[in-house]
């Protein structure tokens, strides 16, 4: 008859010991044993005809071992249920001290040892104290507005053929080769295409440009027409390459010069941003945009809080863990092994992500929040009609079949259903803290220290 012991062996770290008896294990393997032989593929034999005799001898050991083991950890699984111990990951074996000697034909008793990480009991003692938190708001400044407005007009403007290269707005598209230093284009040369507005290139080579007319060409090297500053992001793009092309020649063609004309305020653009309104004129048009940076503000803002808050719960609520036994499971549990160094490094991140996941496992348990599947069926619903600029499934008969297939796919499902219940335990949260507002300008706002870097003072 089997047994199990439990001792502890660290912080929320226990060894458990399943010691088997041959009974426990004799059974199944005779089992497994004829259940093999039925279906074994060995020369010479019909399947199924194949000797007991010989298949005990050819796969009898391989067989035995894995019995045992799989006795040994169903013993393990029962005490885990009955005892309802809640752990982390999976259990794991523990190297033992001598080998284990298991012989089909000399069935003994065998001792296996594992070892589990314990799940704490927490409290989340950042709620009990109701911390104070401040829910930024962005004021939209008349400025904000006027700049959007511009973006919207450079944006849907035309782009004008022109003689020459005249002036910084320009845009200039043009062609890289590499070539030798008298410009002749080298075999293996892949050319590269780029459209771009004069000032965004490097200043040296707005300079040469200036006054080139369309097909004309320079020979450039990157380090010559780039400051240090520049260099970088010259070859990302437009060249494609790395460092080592700093002093590769190019031949750079310039195929067309042209000049944005910005778009101008009308009926047709109004109508083209926003299908759905009614916009007559320039100052609805205005209002209708200071509406959407607000709702994107508060957007960003609720963001922010909730970083926040994620970061204070997971920072100050006080929760003990496994470490050695975590650290032994990142080594060795995953697909393949990991070394000491990768998970020192790794560690941190887990250590976070492990306090958030007990921390909302917790709050999500004790608060019943919960998300039906009509919900996520819903929610996936409106955002297939949103994307299409749709107002109800009136006018989608397809909407239906299409729910059909997002309904089968586990991974949206899955995620859908996971966004709708943290943005639950969020709107629950704000309940739980005192939350005051302030207004602020939007350059504040994005010096504002980042959350993540302010709690980082612990460990």
């Amino acid at each position: 008859m089997a047994t199990v012991t439990r001792e502890n062996i660290g912080n929320l770290h226990d060894k458990i010991v399943v010691k088997l008896g041959k009974d426990d294990y004799m059974p199944t393997f005779e089992k497994s044993l004829k259940q093999y032989a039925k279906n074994a593929n060995v020369p010479g034999f019909r399947k199924g005809n194949v000797p007991a005799g010989m298949v005990r001898k050819m796969y009898g050991q391989s067989i035995f071992g894995d019995e045992v083991l799989r006795a040994a950890g169903t013993k393990l699984e029962e005490y885990l249920k009955s005892e309802s111990v809640a752990i982390f990951a999976q259990p794991m074996i523990l190297p033992n001290e001598q080998p284990l000697k298991l012989d089909m034909n000399d069935p003994q008793e065998v001792d296996f040892s594992f070892e589990i990480g314990l799940k704490p009991e927490i409290e989340i003692t950042p709620l009990k104290n109701k911390t104070a938190l401040t829910r930024y708001k962005v004021i939209v400044s008349d400025k904000m507005i006027e700049d959007e407005v511009e973006r919207i007009k450079r944006r849907y403007g035309n782009a004008e053929t022109q003689e020459a290269v005249a002036s910084k707005d320009d845009i200039i598209y043009s062609k890289y080769e590499r070539c030798d230093a008298d410009g002749n284009v080298l075999p293996e040369s892949q050319m590269v295409e780029d459209t771009v507005l004069l000032e965004k290139l490097p200043a040296k080579l707005q300079d040469m440009l200036m006054g080139k007319k369309n097909e004309e060409t320079l020979v450039i090297r990157p380090s010559d027409v780039c400051t240090a500053e520049e260099l970088e992001g010259f070859l990302k793009d437009p060249l494609k390459q790395g460092a080592e092309a700093a002093d590769n020649y190019y031949k750079l063609t310039i195929t067309r010069v042209a000049k944005l004309i910005p778009r101008e305020l009308d009926a047709e653009l109004f109508a083209q941003l926003f299908p759905n309104d009614e916009i007559k004129d320039e100052g609805t048009f205005k209002e209708r945009i200071r509406q959407e940076l607000s709702r994107e503000y508060d957007r960003v803002g609720r963001e922010r809080l909730h970083n926040e808050m994620y970061e204070l719960l997971v920072h100050q609520t006080p929760i003990q863990l496994p470490v050695d036994f975590l650290k032994r499971w990142l080594k060795e549990g995953g697909e393949k092994p990991k070394s000491a160094a990768e998970v020192e490094n790794e560690f941190g991140g887990f250590d976070h992500q492990l306090r958030w996941t007990l921390i909302s496992d917790k709050l999500i348990g004790d608060n019943n929040i919960s998300v039906s599947l009509e919900e996520v069926k819903d929610h996936v619903k409106a955002q297939v009609l949103g994307y299409f600029g749709m107002a109800s499934d009136d006018d989608a008969p397809w909407l239906e079949s299409y729910m059909q297939k997002v309904m089968k796919d586990n991974k949206t499902m899955d995620e859908t259903y996971r966004r709708l219940l943290f943005d639950k335990l969020f709107q629950f949260l704000e309940t739980q803290f005192s939350i005051a507002e302030q207004e602020i300008s939007e350059e504040e706002f994005y010096k504002l220290q980042d959350p993540h870097a302010a709690h980082h003072h612990h460990h």
